[in-house]
């Protein structure tokens, strides 16, 4: 199903076409009408079935045709990480419209935290939130959610996980009760259908299994030290072997250097990512398609939204997140039963991460060699106690995006 069949906004269509967005995943042809439609849904679906899309276009839909500034839609995500995922969506979606949005979760400074008061005080259409830090905000009175619309949580079955029962019922505390309520979960476990049951009115009920990756692809891992990954993926790509090749990495930043070492290198290789401009984003797609660009570096986001077809080698620079995220990266090559390759490098800190992938699609992934030249690579062996690494300097973000003030005239 094309996404134009769902006659969104202009201004959000355009951002969906910039991205590479095309057809829509399973679990977003039947969410989208439903949330369009003001239906409490509860939806059983992995990470990487496209779930995000499924409920954040057809509320941005709904948010973009309005003129109105408060506190609209909130969004409730177990951590931090997946709560600047979907940040990074909604600011690319959301890149030709008026739509403002705020993350707010823990770790950052105070500046950060004074810029979140701000926003909220103004008022903001999207609040991407932990549990933890939103509650901090309604407890201080600054934040208010008394005219809010919708309430999504995602990964409903992993905040519970997390012991965030008593966090959530707190929030819901602060909200009217004339709300569209989304619940999104991996699994369907009877804690989440009590939850369900207390937070959602007569709602609507989806559910999508994810698929394994394609036959056709060959899945390598290579055991690897973080200074031998540039070193290997250089022999690697200047072989003639692979002709369209797409590299994912965790971070828009780490996307960025990535694509300055690459060029360093003599290869022929584009960072894709939102920080670009539409023209620079559509050229860097096209030439891809168009095999005049034989390498494109992106984040999830790209994993996502690209429509390409004969891509024949991912690399996985690290490891996704989530396991799920992993099948939906590599499933960009072997498409239409052809063939592909699917290399991923794993270092010590990623181990456990792997595991959870190989759990996931019920096979252990081929280990390959590391050449002689570049030294010993890791023992196979359990992951370092410290499975995050170290975050010494934080980038900084931007927290929100006014609407243009209204024209009131003479």
């Amino acid at each position: 199903m094309d996404f134009k069949d769902f006659n969104f906004n202009p201004d959000l269509f355009e951002g969906l076409s910039a991205m590479g967005f095309r057809d829509a995943t399973p679990i977003q042809q039947q969410a989208i009408p439903l949330i369009l439609s003001k239906k409490d849904l509860i939806a059983c679906a992995q990470t990487g079935t496209g779930k995000t899309g499924a409920y954040l276009l057809p509320i941005m839909n709904m948010i973009a045709g309005t003129e109105e500034r408060h506190n609209n839609t909130l969004i409730l995500a177990p951590t931090r990480e997946l709560a600047q995922q979907i940040d990074l969506q909604v600011e690319a979606l959301s890149y030709f419209t008026n739509i403002s949005s705020l993350t707010v979760y823990g770790g950052g400074d105070g500046i950060a935290y004074e810029q979140q008061k701000r926003s909220m005080r103004e008022g903001v259409d999207i609040i991407i939130a932990t549990p933890g830090r939103l509650i901090s905000h309604l407890s201080s009175g600054v934040l208010k959610l008394d005219q809010l619309q919708h309430l999504v949580l995602d990964e409903a079955d992993r905040m519970l996980d997390m012991g965030f029962y008593d966090d959530i019922m707190r929030i819901v505390s602060y909200l009217p009760e004339n709300r569209q309520t989304v619940m999104f979960s991996a699994t369907m476990p009877p804690k989440i259908r009590k939850l369900a049951g207390t937070l959602l009115k007569h709602p609507e009920q989806i559910n999508i299994a994810l698929s394994k990756p394609a036959e056709g692809i060959s899945q390598q891992v290579y055991l690897i030290h973080d200074e031998q990954k540039v070193p290997l993926l250089s022999s690697i790509l200047k072989t003639d072997e692979y002709k369209s090749i797409i590299v994912f990495a965790s971070t828009k930043e780490k996307v960025k250097n990535l694509g300055k070492v690459f060029r360093n290198l003599g290869l022929k290789a584009e960072a894709f990512h939102s920080d670009l401009g539409q023209k620079e984003r559509e050229s860097i797609l096209l030439k891809f398609k168009n095999r005049q660009l034989p390498i494109i570096i992106g984040t999830d986001v790209l994993s996502r939204g690209i429509d390409v077809e004969g891509i024949d080698l991912v690399i996985n620079f690290d490891v996704p997140h989530d396991a799920e995220d992993y099948v939906h990266r590599i499933g960009r090559t072997a498409r239409a039963a052809t063939k592909g390759t699917a290399i991923t490098l794993v270092n010590n800190r990623d181990k456990r991460k792997l595991a959870s992938i190989e759990k996931l699609i019920e096979k252990q992934i081929e280990r390959m060699t590391l050449p002689e030249h570049l030294g010993e690579a890791p023992l196979e062996s359990a992951a370092e106690s410290s499975e995050r690494p170290m975050r010494q300097d934080k980038p900084k973000r931007k927290f929100w995006k006014k609407k243009p003030a209204k024209n009131t005239g003479s």
